[in-house]
């Protein structure tokens, strides 16, 4: 994690379980920066996906950070033991938390990163009052639930606005842009200030998931240095 660098954090939504192990080491020697692990519950979203034991799992077979996103109601109770098991960073959703001062704080005691993300309809001036304390801000640009959803370019906006705040205070270090990312979209998002991507398709969907890596990260290189927004 260079400092400047735009983080690729490939996700296993979109990857083969049948293989996972198999698909994070491929992945992993193709430069990926962080493992991007999507938890749901059939309640917050309308879809499953799976546990903190996966989260374990994984880190016997990868050194990368997990950036583990809780699209879960109630995530206080699950927070202290997706930690445990080895994540990274924890982001949940704002509108899953009724104090989300408290749900900060909380991932913070328990050793991990701390990061929050909102809804595509839900304003993103939500989250003004955290930011000093938040590490990473998760951009939605599709409906969170289900993998394989288009690009929403009017999310950009949102990017923007934390890329404002962060020129005036320094939080949040990083503003991570998940949803329909290709090589397309990634250019589009690090342009507005975006320094982390999620990718899950666009990677593990591509016949050859390294090569689809590679070719996201040139994209985010080339904008982020010739086609920088001020």
């Amino acid at each position: 994690m260079k400092p400047g660098r735009v983080n690729i954090a490939p996700s296993i939504l979109s990857a083969d379980f049948a293989r996972l192990a198999d698909e994070v080491k491929r992945v992993e020697k193709a430069g990926a920066d962080w493992i991007h692990v999507d938890v749901m519950d059939g309640h917050f979203v309308p879809n499953l996906t799976v546990g903190p034991v996966v989260v374990k799992w994984l880190k016997e077979y990868t050194p990368l950070p997990m950036d583990v996103h809780l699209m879960i109601e109630n995530p206080e109770k699950y927070i202290p033991v997706f930690a445990k098991m080895g994540a990274w960073l924890i982001t949940a959703h704002w509108e899953a938390c009724r104090r989300p001062a408290e749900i900060i704080r909380l991932i913070k005691r328990c050793g991990c990163r701390a990061g929050m993300s909102v809804r595509p309809k839900t304003p993103i001036n939500k989250l003004s009052p955290y930011l000093k304390d938040l590490d990473l801000v998760l951009v939605m640009t599709v409906e969170p639930g289900f993998g394989g959803q288009s690009f929403m370019p009017d999310m950009l906006s949102k990017v923007r606005w934390l890329k404002e705040r962060r020129a005036r205070g320094g939080k949040p270090q990083w503003i991570e842009v998940d949803g329909g990312i290709n090589s397309e979209t990634a250019a589009l998002a690090v342009q507005e200030g975006a320094n982390a991507l999620v990718a899950g398709n666009a990677i593990f969907g591509a016949p050859d998931p390294a090569k689809a890596l590679r070719a996201l990260r040139s994209s985010a290189n080339e904008a982020k240095t010739h086609h920088p927004r001020r």
